[in-house]
């Protein structure tokens, strides 16, 4: 490799080698506890939201930086409608859940109808929305705390009871062997992908990384699953939301990265004009991406209130920022037109660990929101930079 190749390297992958060196950090000043496989499993069960709303925040960044304030509230709206139907009203869990998951994409098709038709502003649009439905949320819950605690079958499904685990079908004892097993097969598929997807594009011609580079990065990312897998299991083994999490993180990498409409979020970032002119109704594209945004609030929400037991009115608080600055710190740009699942999935890890290493180090809240505002506008500022080629251009 030469000088070239490392630089390129190191700037392709620099979250990945930041995220390596935070968790080394908190590993030394907690004495490992970070690593601890309990600590492993609640960075999971806490930062589900923030997997979730990441991924579809990312869609609404892609369309040019746009960004979408009311998630958090939306998904404290919907986890209050739905806890007041299963808990007052006696509302079967199956019909619950699709009434919430219907509520938030209207949320989503309404917000997105006066930004894509009507080209209101996304910030007045979803501050409006962040406002509107958090007193919604206070009108519906009349300021108090309703409980779903007797839901196990909610709270279960989606990670929040005693046995919100996938059941180890091999009999483990010490050891959760169905855990395990799944981050072996989950690292097997990895590479088997990752050298096919080489192969195409080295049959295609297309300018490929040096073989040593890309050995590394398997190797390196093919490990950290077993490692993740073997500290799983040996807690309690899977979480019942990590598969929630999976799922949304495999199916919109696959729509960004391989469909036509995926293409299009990034198409309209880079050039909506230019894209318009190719026959692409933007306006759709917009109106998706915040119906979309819609739709994963309402999981978030059911994940939240099946986590804590319980619908709150200031449930949702600031959960739209953590699900920001996961993307831009994951690769997504301020611009638009630029950004990935899997990148933004480690600014979403970043920040959890962040969170985490603070909480274990007892480091007080406050001090917590000024680091996490501190890595964001470094994210960001490494972002601009990059963009102009390494310089830092002051404007008059």
């Amino acid at each position: 490799m030469n000088k070239d190749q490392v630089l390129g390297f190191l700037k392709k992958n620099t979250m990945i080698i930041v995220l390596i060196v935070v968790v080394a950090f908190f590993s030394w000043r907690t004495n490992g506890a970070i690593l601890l496989p309990m600590n492993v499993s609640n960075l999971i069960s806490q930062n589900a939201y923030v997997f979730v709303l990441a991924t579809g925040m990312l869609l609404c960044i892609l369309t040019g930086g746009n960004i979408d304030l009311s998630v958090g509230s939306v998904v404290c709206f919907v986890g209050a409608v739905g806890a007041l139907l299963m808990v007052n009203l006696n509302v079967p869990v199956w019909l619950t859940i699709l009434i919430m998951i219907l509520i938030g994409t209207a949320i989503g098709a309404f917000q997105g109808f006066w930004i894509a038709f009507v080209r209101i502003p996304p910030f007045i649009v979803t501050l409006a929305g962040m406002l509107a439905f958090r007193g919604l949320s206070n009108v519906v819950l009349n300021g108090l705390t309703v409980s779903i605690k007797d839901k196990t079958t909610f709270v279960n499904l989606f990670g929040g009871g005693a046995d919100c685990y996938i059941h180890d079908v091999f009999g483990g004892t010490d050891l959760n062997l169905t855990c395990l097993f799944g981050g072996i097969v989950a690292a097997a598929l990895l590479v088997i992908l990752q050298v096919t997807s080489r192969l195409k594009k080295k049959n295609s011609n297309y300018e490929l990384e040096s073989f040593w580079t890309f050995l590394i990065k398997l190797i390196v990312l093919a490990g950290a699953l077993v490692v993740f897998a073997y500290k799983l299991a040996q807690h309690k083994g899977i979480p019942s939301v990590l598969i929630w999490v999976l799922a949304v993180v495999i199916i919109y990498g696959y729509i960004t990265s391989n469909t036509t409409v995926g293409r299009y979020f990034y198409a309209v970032g880079g050039n909506e004009k230019a894209t318009k002119l190719s026959g692409i109704d933007t306006n759709k594209v917009y109106f998706l991406a915040y119906t979309n945004m819609g739709f994963l609030a309402a999981l978030a929400g059911m994940i939240t209130i099946a986590r804590l037991t319980s619908a709150q009115p200031t449930y949702g608080q600031n959960y739209e920022m953590d699900a920001i600055g996961s993307c831009f710190i994951g690769g997504a740009s301020a611009y638009g037109g630029i950004g990935t699942v899997p990148g933004v999935i480690v600014g979403a890890v970043l920040m959890g660990v962040i969170n985490l290493g603070m909480s274990l180090m007892g480091v007080d809240a406050n001090m917590q929101k000024v680091v996490k505002g501190v890595v964001l506008l470094a994210a960001v500022i490494f972002d601009v930079v990059s963009k102009r080629g390494g310089k830092l251009v002051v404007k008059n």
